[in-house]
């Protein structure tokens, strides 16, 4: 009793001697909450968030319809930590994943372990307006990826993304940004990574990774960060634009999509290398709650099929060669109700035995604190390849302090 007692009291004092020293505000969609240090050594922000989503979807041979599946998941379940360390132009981002979904993909090149670790990063304002990465974090690749997946206008992200996306990496990221003059801005990202993704513990099996992205803002800068958020939450009072172009080459890749998809294996059991080139061009526009994104993605190996030298029979895996396209639009109205829709189509190489997809999505969102806490629905309508056709309905609710 007497330990038990002595601990609370601990637990208390600490607390009180935590808080006391908090100036930020705590409201909600801010983080749960926000501390930052009586001699401004260092901030904490703690955002925790989940997303609970219901999936029913039907297969459709051309006459009738196949009994329902059904699905009830917890599709992302995240801590969040951001702030600076020692001055405020040292930030930091740990983001922790907690969701089946988020932890999948150990094998013994992450030591087994599951993959907890989405973003560990230190950005560095080191001179004027460049920034220097060091850590995992998202490479600067398609809008769509690089858009938190708690600020999105559907249920999830199209099957360009995730079919030919870039996704995380470790290394070390350069960002600038140039004001040309008037409402004109460029930003240029350059990143050297590892090439494998995250949670990588093995050490760089193949060659690096290195992608450049340029950025274009001709009209000006989006308020609140808008370009890389969907749906125009604070409807633009002018037109803004935002068009991108990234080029990546992972040196002698060893997974099937760069530094995503799985590890492919030659006869002997040795890892297959070969190198992979990816490229995207979007753009993302906005003006007075109307919002339109586009993307255009196409990836291609130097040798597609993994097989032995000297030998002709390949073992099975092959680089998701192809090209990619998706656009979608939608409409804010003051309510904060929106309706959105979407096309997007992936035409794969012939090597990869992959069938064409093509993707039809109608949604409609109620933001009741921005994406902060939003419920949304959507339907979908995908034809595979003329083989079969598949409809989907699904419905979610995001809640991130």
């Amino acid at each position: 009793m007497k330990l038990r007692i002595g601990v609370l009291m601990a637990f208390t004092f600490l607390s009180v001697n935590v808080f006391s020293q908090e100036i930020s505000d705590t409201k909600f969609g801010k983080g749960m909450f926000n501390f930052t240090a009586k001699d401004s050594s260092f901030s904490v922000n703690f955002a925790p968030r989940i997303q609970f989503r219901s999936m029913t979807t039907w297969n459709y041979d051309g006459e009738n319809f196949g009994n329902p599946e059904q699905n009830f998941l917890i599709r992302r379940a995240r801590l969040k930590f951001k702030g600076f360390a020692y001055s405020p132009k040292l930030q930091y981002k740990i983001e922790l994943g907690l969701s089946n979904r988020d932890i999948s993909g150990a094998n013994q090149f992450t030591g087994n372990a599951p993959r907890f670790i989405l973003d560990a990063v230190v950005m560095w304002n080191f001179y004027e307006n460049f920034e220097l990465w060091v850590g995992q974090t998202k490479l600067p690749g398609n809008i769509e990826r690089v858009i938190s997946s708690g600020n999105l206008e559907f249920i999830d992200r199209s099957i360009l993304n995730s079919h030919f996306n870039l996704d995380r990496d470790v290394g070390f990221q350069l960002r600038h940004l140039i004001h040309w003059g008037g409402d004109f801005y460029t930003r240029e990202k350059f990143a050297f990574s590892q090439g494998e993704g995250r949670n990588i513990t093995t050490g760089n099996l193949g060659g690096f990774e290195y992608t450049g992205r340029l950025e274009l803002l001709p009209f000006g800068e989006f308020e609140h960060g808008g370009d890389y958020s969907s749906a125009d939450l604070v409807r633009e009072e002018t037109p803004k634009l935002m068009m991108g172009f990234t080029y990546d080459f992972n040196d002698n890749a060893v997974k099937t999509r760069g530094n995503q998809g799985s590890y492919m294996f030659l006869s002997n059991n040795d890892l297959y290398q070969t190198d992979i080139t990816t490229t995207f061009l979007d753009a993302m526009f906005k003006y007075e709650g109307f919002s339109l994104m586009t993307e255009y993605a196409h990836r291609n190996a130097k040798e597609p099929v993994a097989m032995q030298q000297g030998e002709s029979t390949p073992t099975g895996d092959i680089v998701l060669e192809g090209n990619a396209f998706n656009i979608q639009a939608g409409y804010v109205f003051p309510s904060n109700y929106q309706i959105a829709a979407r096309y997007t189509e992936n035409s794969y190489a012939n090597v990869t035995g992959e069938a064409d997809r093509n993707e039809y999505t109608l949604g409609l969102s109620k933001y009741i604190v921005g994406h902060k806490l939003k419920v949304q629905t959507d339907f979908n309508y995908d034809t595979l390849g003329g083989i079969q056709d598949e409809i989907s309905w699904r419905l979610g609710f995001d809640l991130h302090f």
